[in-house]
């Protein structure tokens, strides 16, 4: 993989998704079919820890687990939670890896209102005391999902069904299946994304994916582009290039930062050239102040490539 810059990837993609616009955007495009049904200003960022202790009878083990972003929104009175994962690579257990999280979310409410219980000592049964909460209590909804930045197609499970045994069909008429909400960079034309840079960090990720530098440069040759959307693009695609242009904000446009990944890709064929050359010359016997003098090289540049292969 390619060296990022000196911002650590998963705090860049959680700086970005933390923004409300970008959050709801995501949110409405993946699971409302770009309704906007989550509205920014009504998102609050709550703690990413979902920790928890499993207990049964004298069994107990602790479950240390953190998610990448979470927000409530409200709805009426109440509140709704909703995850935010990244996963770079094919996980062939995401199903169950996001089921895990929010089990582990409604477990942590549970608990917090298991405490709050006994603390105030208001159980009107003995049923609500062995629960631990009591009988009109409700736990919030917690919604999840998932983007895939991986440049392979994803072909791992999509719902906990697809991770299961074939089961007769009276099993799996009754089974309880988990759905994976899942968005690939690479194959997100068809969601509708109002916030531009949500839909420019797509659009522009997933044609450099295809190789579609063409269309990149007839969508965006006049338009500006934010350096820190360039480090984020370099991020999801895996382009340390385009990440230090980011960083070090020297370019606003995409079709130059593309044009400066070009021109350095071409340098490094060069120089990879280059060293095959010297490499091949030494390998026949050829001094090293001859091969310089072929090249057109200094000495002390030939050592260094000796050295190197």
């Amino acid at each position: 993989m390619a060296q990022k810059g000196s911002v650590k990837p998963e705090v860049r993609w959680k700086n970005f998704w933390r923004q409300n616009d970008h959050f709801a955007d995501l949110f409405n495009a993946v699971l409302f079919q770009g309704k906007e049904v989550l509205k920014p200003e009504a998102l609050e960022e709550i703690d990413t820890d979902m920790s928890g202790i499993l207990q049964f009878k004298e069994y107990e083990e602790s479950l240390v687990r953190a998610r990448d972003v979470v927000k409530k929104s409200a709805f009426g009175v109440e509140f709704v939670v909703f995850g935010l994962e990244s996963q770079q690579r094919i996980h062939y257990a995401m199903p169950l890896r996001t089921l895990l999280y929010d089990g582990l979310g409604y477990l942590k409410e549970y608990q917090e209102l298991a405490h709050f219980h006994k603390e105030a000592k208001d159980f009107m049964t003995k049923d609500e005391f062995l629960s631990g909460i009591r009988k009109e209590d409700r736990l919030h909804p917690i919604v999840s999902v998932t983007v895939y930045y991986g440049e392979q197609s994803w072909d791992g499970p999509l719902s906990l069904k697809d991770m299961i045994t074939e089961m007769p069909k009276e099993i799996e008429e009754i089974f309880s299946d988990y759905k994976l909400n899942l968005i690939q960079v690479r194959e997100s034309q068809q969601y509708k994304f109002h916030n531009e840079d949500v839909q420019t960090v797509f659009e522009i990720s997933r044609e450099i994916f295809k190789g579609n530098f063409h269309k990149i440069y007839q969508l965006y040759q006049n338009r500006e582009i934010d350096a820190e959307l360039i480090a984020m693009i370099g991020m999801i695609t895996d382009s340390s290039e385009l990440i230090g242009q980011g960083e070090n904000k020297e370019v606003r446009n995409m079709c130059t930062a593309l044009e400066k990944l070009k021109n350095e890709g071409r340098q490094e064929g060069r120089l990879e050239g280059i060293q095959e050359s010297v490499r091949k010359l030494l390998q026949k016997g050829i001094s090293v102040r001859e091969v310089a003098d072929l090249l057109e090289l200094t000495e002390a540049e030939v050592l260094k490539i000796q050295q190197k292969c």
